[in-house]
């Protein structure tokens, strides 16, 4: 038997912004299909913390990514749905 495989791209990209102690992470997914997710992400320095930019960032882009991760895991289970006319149990 020979496997097939299939390679298909998607993008993401993700931006920062920085308002005093706050840092928000702004993900986009675009996936093969057309179809894209958005998800924000946000950390808050604690004030007696030093200042550190990228700190902020990976949090904020964790909990980003976190949160695209939820959507893209609710996502499959509506497109499961509307194939097997079952109820889809993905868990998060």
């Amino acid at each position: 038997m020979i496997a097939m495989e299939t390679i298909v791209d998607c993008a993401i990209d993700m931006e920062f912004r920085e308002v005093d102690a706050m840092t928000q992470a702004a993900v986009r997914l675009r996936l093969h299909d057309g179809t894209e997710l958005m998800a924000q992400g946000i950390a808050h320095r604690h004030p007696d913390d030093p200042g550190q930019q990228r700190v902020g960032e990976e949090v904020a882009a964790a909990r980003a990514l976190n949160n695209l991760a939820h959507q893209l895991l609710d996502k499959a289970g509506v497109d499961i749905e509307e194939v097997t006319h079952l109820e889809a149990h993905l868990t998060h």
